[in-house]
């Protein structure tokens, strides 16, 4: 005991530590010349040849011919690639991997959610390392609130991953949606939030609370095994869910494949419309005219239909032609493009995939990249900050063997990816 108050005294008698007197400074901000081939600023079909771009911190600070690296400034040459916005995700699912691997249902009904965030963390840096600097994550399928805590994770430097865009639970009709099969009555987990009539208002405002970034609606579904999908919201449902939303300033994506629902999703003032399947000439005229862009997901359906033993040859499935159809009919009506393939579905970090299945359905490869950079950044409300090469915008960049606006799977043949300023993966050191 006298030992004890011994201490006590010593420690209470002891001084507090000096303040400094100075803080200390920052460090000076990095400042980055890179020196690429060509530069594919987001906005132009063509790229600029003999471009540089110069980064200061996070940011672009000047893009241009002839740029003079500033005093201390590390200086990248990087012969025979195109340096490009960091790609832009539009419809990703981080805590899915594969169906091939495990099924829809095992894995919301058995894969514990620490297992389910592990995974997800690994997804989410390969997603990055493939140069998708920023993902919009339409649903966590049954894993609730934890794209909250991995866009956390994400944004403090704990795990390395792209910027998220986050939908959390999504929402569904009561009744419309999975796993099911089980004893009816018998309560078992979901891939998404149920909500009916005007309580669907509490659901929106609950999952915002909650930190979902936007709204993933689903409006139409199947009701039984072997039914075709059917309308599951209202009109005056949906209506009441998208105007919430806005109000909240969130956008709204809808899970829409039937001609009806994607009409309720349209009139009620969707921002996207995913899938798209079913679409005819009349409604894609009618997603034009209101402003609504189109995620075609076009990998999903070709990765499913694999799965299930087509080989990749021609004659294809009847599903695969249908969605080259509705997509080529939303293009022939002028929709506004989207560039998202449901990855999660199949392997993360293979986005580009969508980008390829988009070109060999026709859409010319400028096309294609201007709606995977300052296309998406521009329906997601981010383009103030993201999608093209410019100066004030963040510097997420990414530089690829070759010249995607000539062959699209350049973007396959990524070399070096920067996000906010910094490299994260550089695949060029070698060369210099």
């Amino acid at each position: 005991m006298r030992l004890v108050l011994l201490l006590l005294a010593l420690l209470t008698a002891a001084p507090a530590p000096a303040q400094a007197q100075t803080q200390p400074r920052p460090p000076a901000q990095t400042v980055i010349l890179l020196r690429p081939d060509r530069v594919f600023d987001g906005v132009e079909a063509r790229p600029h040849e003999g471009w540089s771009v110069l980064v200061r911190g996070n940011r672009i600070v000047a893009a241009g011919p002839d740029l003079v690296a500033p005093d201390g400034a590390t200086i990248l040459d990087l012969p025979g690639l195109t340096l490009m916005p960091g790609m832009i995700e539009g419809h990703a699912h981080l805590f899915l991997h594969p169906y091939d691997e495990t099924s829809w249902d095992d894995q919301v009904l058995h894969e514990p959610l620490a297992l389910r965030t592990a995974r997800a963390t690994v997804s989410a840096r390969a997603t990055l390392m493939a140069g998708f600097t920023t993902v919009r994550d339409l649903g966590t399928e049954g894993a609730g609130y934890a794209d909250a805590g991995l866009k956390q994770a994400i944004d403090q430097g704990i795990v390395p991953g792209p910027r998220l865009l986050i939908a959390s639970r999504a929402i569904v009709a009561t009744g419309a949606y999975g796993p099911r099969g089980f004893e009816p009555g018998l309560t078992t987990p979901l891939g998404a939030e149920p909500a009916d009539g005007p309580d669907i208002a509490r659901v929106v405002r609950s999952q915002i609370a909650a930190g979902a970034d936007l709204v993933k609606l689903y409006a139409d579904y199947r009701w039984g095994p072997g039914e075709p999908s059917r309308p599951t919201f209202s009109q005056a449902e949906l209506t009441t869910a998208v105007e919430t939303a806005h109000s909240a300033g969130r956008t709204v994506a809808v899970h829409a494949g039937t001609v009806e629902g994607m009409r309720r999703a349209i009139l009620a003032g969707a921002d996207t419309i995913e899938h798209g399947d079913a679409g005819t000439p009349e409604i894609f005229r009618l997603m034009h005219d209101h402003g609504v862009a189109l995620c075609p997901t076009l990998t999903a359906t070709d990765a499913i239909t694999r799965y299930r033993g087509w080989d990749g040859q021609e004659p294809a499935p009847e599903n695969v032609l249908a969605k080259r159809r509705a997509f080529a009919a939303a293009r022939a009506a002028g929709v506004t493009m989207c560039m998202g393939g449901d990855v999660g579905v199949y392997s993360h970090g293979t986005n580009a995939r969508e980008m390829v299945l988009m070109a060999a359905e026709g859409m010319p490869a400028s096309e294609v990249l201007i709606a995977a950079t300052s296309g998406n950044a521009r329906i997601f409300h981010v383009d103030d900050r993201l999608g093209a090469v410019r100066p004030g915008l963040l510097a997420d960049l990414v530089a690829v063997a070759g010249d995607p606006t000539r062959d699209i799977t350049a973007v396959l043949a990524v070399r070096l990816v920067m996000k906010d300023g910094v490299i994260v993966r550089d695949d060029t050191a070698a060369t210099r």
